[in-house]
């Protein structure tokens, strides 16, 4: 058996971009992260440039090189999002950069956004990085509460429609020898078990697909994250340390949140810095140390109640304490040297 279940331990940037990515290196390589997952949006990495620019990717990397931190991932979720989602609106210009965005026309808003995600699977190889996390947004999500009525067949189009936008891109990454990996999450084409499930059959289980689990949507949905840890073992490829604190139930809050903001009190549930919430990290941790799970363990810092530079050290320590010595042999071998 293995000796150590030691993971690095590396900060998603997605919630920092409002500062340089210079700063922000300094600050995680001070609090001790072994890496970043980048996010290929704000300053920190343009996926257009890096693929034009070589001296461009450099200066990047010399960035992270100089704070003596390694890159396991490579985040592309907010493009990702235009890909499938219909409509695509004011909130995905919001999102995608003005490359991507052009001149809002919904098709070629999708064109460009597929173009950057074939692009950032070559910029990852480009950095010797062999994941990008990221999502795919879903034409159906709209759907999700069935009323008015749709049949099966529209909810079937979904996931034929996922599959002939992200089978191309998917072969790119293949070819690249990247994986993309799909935070499990609503909004999303897989959001919850079956969804999930399906999202593989969909795309005949493609070799270049995986999963990025995060406990934090799961739980709020009341979907167990150590059994989907154990149940798509062989499609997690990357794992976000966040957490989620269920709110006892006042006969009021309910599971959607009833349009109320982050941190609002009459909310049934709340993203919160890992360890303050309702992830029982004990169990997740022995699902990865089943499954054989060596990727890292990314912080995804969200919590409306607390400072982000507190937050995002003190999760490192808690995280940290997440990382115990395995076995080297059966607990009770012991009982056989009985004389």
């Amino acid at each position: 058996m293995t000796e150590s279940s030691s993971r690095p331990v590396t900060l998603f940037t997605g919630q920092w971009v409002d500062l340089p990515l210079a700063e922000v290196a300094q600050r995680a390589a001070g609090w001790g992260y072994d890496g970043l997952e980048l996010a290929a949006s704000g300053e920190h990495l343009d996926i257009w440039r890096a693929s034009e620019d070589p001296s461009y990717l450099a200066e990047r990397k010399a960035i992270l090189e100089d704070n003596g931190l390694k890159v396991w991932a490579i985040s592309n979720h907010l493009t990702g999002q235009a890909i499938c989602d219909d409509p695509i609106d004011f909130r995905h210009k919001a999102i995608v950069r003005e490359r991507v965005w052009g001149d809002g026309e919904q098709e070629g808003v999708r064109e460009r956004a597929i173009e950057e995600l074939k692009r950032t699977a070559k910029v990852a190889r480009a950095m010797g990085v062999e994941i990008v996390t990221g999502f795919t947004g879903s034409a159906i999500w709209k759907y999700v509460a069935m009323f008015p009525p749709v049949s099966a067949d529209v909810i079937e189009a979904g996931f034929e429609d996922f599959a002939t936008k992200w089978k191309p891109i998917l072969d790119v990454f293949e070819g690249e020898g990247v994986k993309f990996a799909l935070e499990v999450h609503p909004g999303e084409i897989a959001y919850d078990y079956w969804s999930s499930k399906r999202t593989l059959e969909a795309i005949d289980n493609h070799p270049a697909f995986g999963f990025n689990w995060d406990p934090s949507h799961l739980v709020w949905q009341g979907v167990d994250p150590a059994g989907f840890i154990i149940d798509f073992a062989d499609h997690i490829v990357h794992a976000h340390a966040k957490d989620v604190r269920l709110r006892p139930a006042d006969g009021r809050a309910g599971r959607l949140s009833s349009h109320l903001p982050w941190g609002d009190p009459r909310r049934a549930w709340d993203f919160v810095s890992v360890g303050h919430g309702d992830v029982h990290w004990d169990s997740v941790i022995r699902a990865f140390n089943t499954i054989g799970y060596q990727g890292p363990l990314s912080v995804e810092w969200e919590d409306a109640g607390m400072d982000r530079f507190h937050g995002a050290q003190e999760a490192l320590e808690v995280v940290r304490k997440l990382t115990w010595p395995l076995p080297t042999s059966s607990f009770d071998d012991a009982f056989s040297h009985n004389s």
